[in-house]
């Protein structure tokens, strides 16, 4: 698997695989198949697919270390790049297509609906995090910082599955909620018994 992993068209398929869902619902928009509420399907698409490439990106570090495909890392950057992509999208979904681009409109609406409030400060901690994603921007923070930086991602996850649940509380639908959260829980658990739980014998 690390052989295959490090291959040259590694990283391009995972570029396409990342790439398909937003292309699927270009797809659908263009043929008019989005059903009936066209805005809400493209608000919850790209929302879920945010989910998604968090979970993903979350996912990398645990499995690299379980399984030692340890080539695995080499798309961690990507993956993380496509959840602030797919966040940024389902942002400007809601802005555009619910609120109309209406600047005055969505800084008051903001701070008014507390699901609203928690996406966008999930996406605001992504900003600085797609922002230092380079090899120059660790060589700059140094190694330290820019972990301690990044750390922020789990942050993001517990604020993102919070979004998650406020948005579905309204239709009291907390089926994929609750998948979210125990796979968020698993991963972001995983790293704290990793951190503070777990003590190698010294025999």
């Amino acid at each position: 698997m690390n052989s295959l992993l490090s291959r040259p068209g590694a990283k391009p398929l995972v570029f396409l695989l990342a790439m398909a869902p937003v292309a699927a619902l270009v797809l659908r928009a263009a043929t008019d198949s989005l059903g009936a509420n066209p805005a809400e399907a493209l608000t919850r698409g790209t929302g879920d697919w945010t989910l998604r490439m968090l979970c993903l990106t979350l996912a990398i570090t645990p499995l690299r270390q379980a399984t030692g495909w340890h080539a695995l890392a080499r798309m961690r950057r990507m993956l993380g790049l496509f959840t602030f992509f797919y966040g940024v999208l389902h942002f400007l979904c809601y802005a555009w297509l619910d609120m109309g681009l209406d600047l005055a409109d969505i800084v008051q609406d903001i701070p008014g609906r507390p699901f609203v409030l928690v996406g966008t400060t999930a996406l605001l901690l992504m900003l600085p995090l797609a922002a230092t994603s380079t090899n120059r921007a660790i060589r700059r923070l140094g190694a330290r910082r820019w972990q301690l930086l990044h750390s922020a991602v789990y942050a993001v996850a517990l604020l993102g599955v919070l979004h998650f649940f406020w948005m579905r509380a309204g239709k009291n639908d907390f089926a994929e909620v609750a998948v979210y959260a125990l796979v968020v829980g698993v991963l972001l658990g995983w790293r704290l018994w990793r951190r503070v739980g777990f003590r190698p014998s010294s025999a």
